[in-house]
């Protein structure tokens, strides 16, 4: 047995409850084996402490909307480079989101089980990943990149990859279907029109409610697995929360009815505010940028804000996701400022990044808070969040990351 003793810092566990002072929490292996008073304590010998006078004990941090597999790129270097590359790539991207604190993700598309393999047998360092394989799309929908010169720029299918468009009720099934055979844990689906994608808006929609039903169905009820929604455009989204889907990914055009069904439905939102600011950020530093990814990120930044803003104030539950490989990985925190510009406080903020997030994965069991039993999934920062929460976007705040008692940094 192993025991680590992170002793005397400053604790938020995660659970919205106010700051403890001069705090320690023992560790036993993988799990928190108490928390209190350090002279409470009775303490193993050869455990290892780590001091944490002057810095902040939070939990984990999750990210319920990443893209492990992928960073953006422009259209040239998408097509110019090799396919396998951007496997060597994922290990940087990995280690850069654990470094910063994230110690579990849920991948909204493009990860396949190999790469979460890698992780849990200690083959590459990265977050404990919840992975959704290929997320279903229409024909010439979100998702789907081909474009009018007749350039396909669509992420290629391998095996453990397969294809996601698909078209009407029985390819839908079929399509979910295969997903799960190849390991997927949770399904994702473009109900809407999107951003990055040649020949659709966000406010288009796609799929009918039917076949969103249908992806329910063979997800929840085969298999107990859940279904998470891109959603901008207003129809989309409903037609998403009424066909029982489990979150909304971005939620740009929600209006009150929309607010109201995910309030009955419990629906959580993942609002990725970040995405579109990191768009119009790279297209200022590269002239390669697709100029419609450009134009239609300029066009929902104001009523993304305003729709999160409005669902927040309704008590909409909200599960922090930046959609990283849209911007940079090992940037996602920036996603937490963000929060707080719509209205959340940093408190809120820290409970969707960590409590409601391990909810929206259902991991809420095993992670997201630091309580007594739970996975020692914690980190330390040397600066206040609570009063300074924008701090945590320099990657030098967090001084301490710990994924299952094992210490990844500091």
């Amino acid at each position: 047995m192993m025991y680590t003793l992170i002793k005397n810092g400053v604790l938020i566990d995660g659970l919205g409850d106010e700051p403890k002072q001069h705090t320690s929490v023992l560790v036993k292996d993988k799990t928190i084996e108490k928390i209190g008073q350090e002279v409470d304590f009775h303490i193993p010998e050869n455990t290892t402490v780590i001091d944490a006078t002057g810095q902040y004990i939070l939990p984990g941090l999750i990210d319920t909307h990443v893209h492990m597999a992928l960073e953006l790129k422009n259209v040239q270097d998408m097509i110019l480079t090799p396919f396998s590359y951007r496997f060597y790539e994922s290990i940087h991207y990995l280690k850069r989101t654990l470094a910063i604190g994230i110690t579990s993700v849920r991948d909204a598309g493009f990860a396949d089980v190999g790469m979460k393999m890698a992780i849990e047998d200690g083959l590459i360092e990265g977050p404990r990943m919840q992975v959704s394989i290929n997320p279903l799309t229409i024909t010439g929908g979100h998702g789907d990149s081909w474009n009018r010169s007749g350039v396909d720029t669509t992420l290629q299918t391998y095996p453990g990859m397969p294809d996601a468009i698909c078209d009407g009720k029985e390819e839908v099934r079929k399509t979910v279907r295969k997903m799960l055979q190849a390991g997927a844990e949770v399904i994702k689906v473009h109900a809407t029109g999107g951003v990055s994608s040649p020949t659709d808006h966000p406010e288009f929609t796609q799929f009918s409610r039917e076949e969103l039903e249908v992806m329910v169905e063979e997800a929840t009820f085969r298999k107990g697995i859940k279904v998470m929604a891109h959603a901008q455009g207003t129809e989309g989204i409903k037609n998403a929360i009424r066909a029982g889907i489990h979150s909304i990914e971005h939620g740009i055009y929600l209006d009150d009815e929309a607010i109201e069904l995910m309030l009955e439905n419990e629906t959580f939102l993942v609002p990725t505010l970040l995405a579109p600011v990191s768009v119009l950020e790279y297209s200022k530093q590269n002239n390669r940028m697709a100029p419609y990814a450009v134009e239609k990120s300029k066009e929902v930044i104001a009523a993304h804000k305003e729709s999160i803003a409005r669902a927040y104030k309704a008590g909409v539950k909200i599960a922090m996701g930046t959609d990283a490989g849209v911007m940079a990985h090992g940037t996602n925190l920036r996603e937490l400022g963000l929060m707080c510009d719509i209205g959340m406080s940093p408190m809120e903020a820290i409970v969707a990044s960590t409590k409601t997030a391990a909810e929206c994965l259902g991991w809420e069991e095993q992670t997201g808070t630091i309580e007594q039993g739970k996975l020692a999934d914690i980190i330390l920062t040397k600066v206040n969040p609570l009063q300074n929460i924008q701090a945590l976007d320099n990657k030098e705040a967090i001084t301490m990351v710990m994924k299952e008692g094992k210490r990844y940094k500091g």
